[in-house]
């Protein structure tokens, strides 16, 4: 498994989590979840792109290496 496919799972669990929250936030007028929850959201954005990122150098390596 590539670091960038980790990076991005773990990214995708981040946005669910920050989906749960700030769904929660606003069923309970909760204004702190709801930040919370999107703040949970950019992190889970924020890995899904250095998983990208990872990728895109690991597969540029081997076109080079070709």
């Amino acid at each position: 498994m590539s670091d960038g496919f980790k990076d991005k799972m773990k990214g995708a669990s981040d946005k669910v989590k920050g989906e749960a929250k700030e769904a929660l936030g606003k069923v309970t007028d909760d204004k702190k979840k709801q930040a919370e929850g999107k703040a949970d959201k950019a992190k889970g954005a924020a890995k899904d792109t250095k998983g990208d990122v990872k990728d895109a150098l690991n597969n540029s390596d081997e076109q080079r290496d070709r």
